[in-house]
């Protein structure tokens, strides 16, 4: 259906339009080959199997991703099987391995890909770059993505919980005339709550852009300078803690997305409402240059040559650990761990626990 979002018009595809019912007599003769069990395999593959889908597991073997599958459930030699015997059994190829993987594995995994299959990707990266990655696909193949808009432990955990996550649909390739309706299926079949249309170049850009900005890079940098500002001023680990991190995602974040920052300003104290006016145009204009920035090397290509690169170097994990401990060891998350220690094992989160926030109504 056409959805208007705010001055455009963009096509939206709901549960009731394409029902799950509707996605499995799509599906039903299909063999979907997840390959890899990473970050996004996990979720996509138990629910399509939680939905009575035919689902098989590619993973190299003896990995720790291998290991997690049959604690997982999934049965060696039954749907469980290296990434080349995985390839060839399916007829749908999700191609979930990480970019860098993806580099790695496609020269084994493009022999399995014989007229008539599909392949699937839930990032548009290798293909999108493909004069970087070497990621060519077949012509005489359907080739998709549906790209949940969160990480793939959310992707499980609100199937569990009968909700959906939003993800985006694109169409690279529809050889068979079939492209659309298999897009669908899957994406309903994930758990997506609605589908959104995008094209390859659009998903991958706007992905890196939001995990290098909002959704990862600039919070980070934010938290960590707000924190530290306060530290510097006298107040203690837990206060900076509480007033920078807690009290964002333990109550307003929640209610933000229920209801909508207008809701928010709406709906807290005279004194937080008069702050937040007069401030959020400064951060927006502070933040534009390096937002601008960061599209720019986004979309030159620059950004995914240097993921490539750093990606394919052989000390890369070593590396990677060590940034890693960086935040770990730092004092904004070293708190953060106590104080989640602190936090009721039962919280349910409830608006009215919220309504004692020192910005909500008074």
């Amino acid at each position: 259906m056409k959805i208007k979002f705010g001055p455009v018009e963009e096509n939206v595809i709901t549960r009731d339009e394409f029902s799950l019912e509707k996605a499995k007599q799509v599906l039903k003769d299909e063999v979907i080959a997840v390959i890899g069990y990473g970050i996004q395999g996990p979720g996509q593959a138990l629910n399509l199997r939680d939905n009575n889908l035919s689902v098989i597991v590619g993973q190299r073997k003896n990995s720790p991703s291998w290991d997690k599958a049959l604690k997982d459930g999934w049965v060696e030699g039954e749907n469980l099987f290296e990434v080349e015997e995985a390839a060839n059994r399916g007829t749908i190829i999700m191609n979930l391995l990480s970019d860098a993987g993806q580099i790695t594995v496609w020269p084994v995994l493009k022999k399995y890909l014989t007229p008539g299959k599909s392949l699937y990707f839930s990032h548009g990266f290798g293909l999108f770059f493909h004069e970087k990655t070497g990621i060519y696909p077949p012509k005489d193949i359907d080739v998709f993505l549906v790209a949940p808009k969160g990480s793939g432990t959310s992707v499980r955990r609100l199937f569990l919980k009968g909700k959906g996550i939003n993800s985006s649909y694109a169409i690279y390739k529809d050889y068979s005339g079939r492209a659309q309706e298999k897009t669908f299926a899957i994406g309903m079949a994930i758990g997506s709550g609605y589908l959104f249309e995008t094209n390859f170049k659009n998903e991958v850009l706007s992905d890196l852009a939001g995990e290098r900005g909002s959704l990862m890079g600039a919070i980070q940098g934010i938290f960590a300078a707000q924190y530290q500002v306060l530290r510097d001023n006298g107040h203690s680990p837990s206060e900076a803690f509480n007033e920078t991190v807690e009290e964002f995602t333990e109550s307003l974040m929640p209610l933000i997305g229920e209801n909508g920052m207008q809701w928010m300003y709406s709906n807290c104290s005279t004194t937080a409402q008069r702050g937040a006016l007069d401030w959020w145009k400064k951060f927006r204009d502070a933040t534009m240059p390096v937002f601008k920035e960061l599209y720019n090397e986004v979309a030159s290509g620059n950004e995914a040559q240097r993921t490539i690169d750093a990606n394919s170097q052989e000390n890369y994990r070593e590396k990677l650990k060590e940034e890693l401990k960086e935040l770990s060891q730092s004092e904004l998350w070293k708190v953060g761990a106590t104080v989640r220690k602190l936090r009721p094992i039962e919280d349910e989160k409830s608006h009215e626990k919220a309504q004692g926030a020192c910005c909500m109504p008074k």
